[in-house]
């Protein structure tokens, strides 16, 4: 008996021994450096695909206009105020324009005396005209007698001395003529110099459209270029979008958009894709894309925030996985794929993407395939792996 409870005393550590080295075995093989890696895991599937881009983007307006004077000067009134529409040509605000409306008449009143000195130097021409055809014929006939002896030299000399005097008057009212006619058209055109720097005066509007911003008040003094009034075209309205670079590739000018505004969260507005700006954004990675409005909406706020989604053609039978299963592994896309429990790396050509995640898989998988979706460490090829539900 003794001998008995000598062996059992020394069995019981062993067999306690043994369960404790087992079990860290077991922890060491399950959770320890040498156990599997606990991996999600996701299947290559095949179905229809309807890939979608999302961007935001402001509500700007194609053509704006800065409606302001070419001279310095002072504000007497502005007839217009933010939000007014106005049309092509209606007067929005009027400058003081100083002494030109003075100078304006003066130059009228100079045209009217340079016409009326015009229409008296052509009366002149008319007279002296008659006179030198008068002395011409005179003087011819004298000739004619001469010939004849019917008078004498001194006399045909002295009808030939009187031709050529209203031949030199008639040379001279024709060039007083031209000279009046040149005053005229001096005058005349100081006058159109003074109206077209008096118009400079009036600022009208350039189009059709909506006051955006009324940047200065009467009594304030402006400069050349400064804008009294800012005007928009809203039939130009549109939205500047942003659309990450890397899924910018099946843009094309006339595909669908649903254009969700913010102030109306709940409301998807129709529109297009009305330009693809050719410069990108190299910071951000974005390309700016031009969306307009199938039916401008009733009550619109030019700068507000705007969400895009972008509709691209689908694709009917396409074999797809999540794109977060998809690495970049020495710059080439793929996937840690499972196989027998343990995963390699499958280089793999992606398509189309779709707003919920799921990528085209066009080369590289078949459908069925299971791939690594998260993993709970680093991975290498030919590990073992654990798939898990989950790695909470």
């Amino acid at each position: 008996m003794s001998f008995v409870r000598r062996f059992s005393k020394l069995l019981l550590p062993l067999v306690f021994g043994a369960v404790v080295l087992g079990a860290i075995v077991f922890l060491l093989v399950r959770n320890g450096p040498f156990a599997p890696v606990k991996v999600t895991q996701a299947r290559v599937e095949q179905g229809a695909l309807t890939p979608k881009i999302f961007g935001i983007g402001t509500v700007e307006a194609r053509r704006s206009y800065l409606v302001g004077p070419t001279v310095a000067s002072r504000v007497v009134r502005v007839l217009v105020d933010q939000g007014d529409s106005v049309r092509a040509g209606q007067l929005l605000a009027e400058l003081d324009a100083v002494d030109l409306d003075e100078r304006m008449a003066g130059a009228a009143n100079a045209q009217e005396r340079a016409a009326s000195t015009t229409q008296a130097s052509a009366a002149l021409v008319r007279e002296a005209k008659s006179r030198n055809e008068l002395a011409a014929a005179s003087a011819k006939r004298y000739a004619d007698l001469r010939q004849k002896n019917f008078v004498s030299q001194e006399a045909v000399d002295a009808k030939q001395h009187e031709a050529n005097a209203a031949r030199a008057a008639l040379e001279a009212a024709e060039s007083q003529l031209a000279a009046a006619r040149k005053d005229q058209e001096r005058f005349g055109a100081d006058r159109a110099g003074i109206v077209k720097q008096r118009a400079q005066y009036r600022l009208h509007s350039p189009v059709d459209g909506l006051i955006s911003a009324r940047d200065a008040e009467p009594g304030s003094t402006v400069v050349a270029g400064q804008a009294v009034l800012r005007l928009i075209d809203p039939a130009s309205l549109w939205i500047k979008a942003r659309i990450d670079q890397g899924r910018s590739g099946g843009i094309a000018v006339g595909q669908a958009v649903s254009i969700v505004l913010r102030s109306r969260p709940g409301q998807a507005l129709p529109g297009k894709v009305a330009r693809i700006e050719v410069a990108s954004d190299s910071v951000t990675e974005e390309r700016i894309v031009n969306v307009a409005f199938d039916k401008l909406p009733a009550d619109f706020s030019s700068g507000e925030l705007a969400e895009v989604t972008i509709a691209l053609a689908g694709v009917e039978k396409a074999l797809y996985l999540p794109a977060a299963a998809i690495r970049r592994v020495k710059g080439q896309a793929g996937v840690w794929r499972i196989s027998d429990g343990k995963v390699s790396v499958v280089p793999v050509r992606t398509g189309v993407q779709t707003l919920d995640g799921q990528t085209q898989v066009l080369e590289g998988l078949a459908q069925g395939d299971a791939v690594v979706l998260h993993a709970l460490q680093e991975l290498r090829a030919d590990e073992k792996v654990r798939v898990v539900e989950s790695l909470k």
